[in-house]
């Protein structure tokens, strides 16, 4: 409406009418919480509900930055929890494989827990022997952040706050890092990570739910499309070689949509060295566009995820790892490939791979990242 002068009484009380509908959607969005139980270092730790308008739900907590449960509905309408977790904080404490955390300071792997920056070699944890993984030892997923609920035009937001110290796990720099959750009105949980530093450092922050938009089972019928035509392959510990290698001819095509389940089972080194799909894919963007990274579909509920992201890397996990060692929420048994993960980001081993965009980040710099997952349902 630009450039319109309204000067009709009817428009004006169109106008006023459509202003009043948007007050009643915000008025239905609210964000509440609750103590959740206490940290191994006592510290009390809160959960926090974000619900829209709509009835989309994300139950969050400090802890981790930890996606407790999200509730979409299906194409009858009805709502389901689509992410796997547990229903106590002490559960999330005693056994975990990362479910729905906020992971940092550097996501993914880093090959024998060493990279040089500025002429200087740092030590990591390597807590995914030989590597090191998703922030160490205490990573950002199991720290307590500072919590609060802050306004936002898109909807019901949370924000989180941590200062990791210098030498925290072995990374450089005080980093200052701020994560806002937002529980958008087109249904979609919205992610934006912001950091600062005061020394060089490298930071890749991502989101590591595990979704199963059926609410149970495995996920191998899950369709899964992504535009990208090229993955990083990786050796045996699963650190990239350096190589973009084509997807096309592969089990890797996902370019067309594709059930997780169709080639999962196929002969092949990469889904070997993974135990099936556990590898990025390679985007070609320009780095902080906001981009279509991955749309997934679930037949028999007829939800529907898509993923966007700023990064130019796409983690795709099928849930190798689950062995049904763990109980999740309800006494549901985790069993192998009950659930995936769909995680933005920097390539793996970026720190020592001179030919992948940089992680480096710098005093005076702002890291940004954006992860947007958004829900809907086929009939």
């Amino acid at each position: 409406m630009n450039n319109i002068l309204i000067a009709s009484f009817g428009a004006l009380a169109l106008a006023a009418g459509v202003a009043g509908c948007a007050t009643q959607a915000a008025s239905k969005a609210k964000a509440t919480k609750e103590p959740f139980g206490s940290a191994p270092s006592g510290a009390p730790v809160d959960l926090y509900t974000l619900r829209n308008s709509k009835g989309l739900e994300a139950r969050i907590c400090n802890y981790g930055g930890i996606v407790v449960s999200l509730k979409a509905p299906d194409r009858n309408g009805h709502f389901g929890d689509v992410v796997l977790g547990h229903d106590t904080l002490a559960a999330y404490i005693k056994d975990s494989p990362y479910f729905g955390c906020l992971v940092g300071r550097y996501g993914n792997r880093i090959a024998k827990g060493k990279f040089t920056l500025e002429g200087k070699e740092y030590t990591l944890a390597t807590n995914n022997f030989p590597n090191h993984l998703h922030g160490g030892i205490k990573g950002f997923d199991k720290v307590v952040w500072q919590a609060k609920a802050v306004p936002s035009d898109l909807g019901p937001a949370l924000e989180l706050r941590y200062v990791s110290k210098d030498g925290e796990e072995g990374y450089p720099g005080n980093l200052t890092v701020t994560a806002t959750y937002i529980l958008t009105e087109d249904n979609a949980l919205r992610l934006d990570y912001t950091a600062t530093t005061d020394k060089a450092t490298v930071a890749n922050l991502t989101h590591h739910s595990y979704f199963n938009l059926a609410g149970k089972g495995d996920i191998l019928g899950h369709v899964v499309t992504m535009p990208a035509d090229r993955f990083t392959p990786v050796d045996s510990t699963l650190i990239p070689t350096g190589e973009l290698k084509p997807v096309a001819g592969t089990p890797f095509d996902f370019r067309a949509p594709t059930a997780i389940g169709a080639r999962i089972g196929q002969v092949n080194e990469q889904l070997k060295f993974g135990g099936g799909y556990d590898h990025n894919w390679v985007f070609d963007k320009r780095i902080g566009d906001l981009t279509l990274q991955a749309r997934v579909f679930e037949p028999t509920s007829g939800r529907e995820m898509e993923v966007w992201s700023t990064e130019p890397g796409l983690q795709f996990y099928s849930g190798n790892f689950l062995d049904g060692t763990i109980t999740g929420k309800g006494g549901w048994v985790y069993q192998f490939r009950n659930g995936f993960c769909m995680e933005p980001q920097h390539y793996p081993d970026s720190p020592n791979q001179p030919g992948f965009p940089s992680v480096v980040l710098r005093p005076g710099q702002t890291y940004r990242n954006t992860i947007i997952y958004r829900f809907s349902a086929r009939n």
